[in-house]
């Protein structure tokens, strides 16, 4: 299984909303929160192409988007399929 990494921030409701799509399809992941750790928001930028909004998600080092992409995935049945 690929390592999920989901960069988040304080008061974001689609980063909880996010993390309920995660528990309920039992995919464990790694938290960056930008606004706890030095330089997060930099990397997470960097990662994904310019990319401001909270949260972003990334499987490996494959950039899936935010919590909207991430849904539209689990919606299509792709989701799990990615994480192999």
């Amino acid at each position: 299984m690929k390592n999920v990494v989901m960069y988040t921030g304080p008061l974001c409701n689609f980063c909880e909303a996010a993390k309920r799509l995660f528990a309920r399809n039992n995919i464990s992941y790694k938290e960056i929160n930008i606004a706890t750790v030095d330089g997060a928001i930099d990397e997470m930028i960097k990662k994904s192409n310019g990319k401001r909004t909270i949260p972003q998600i990334f499987f490996d080092d494959q950039h899936i988007g935010g919590y909207e992409e991430t849904r539209a995935l689990e919606k299509e049945n792709k989701l799990l399929d990615l994480l192999k």
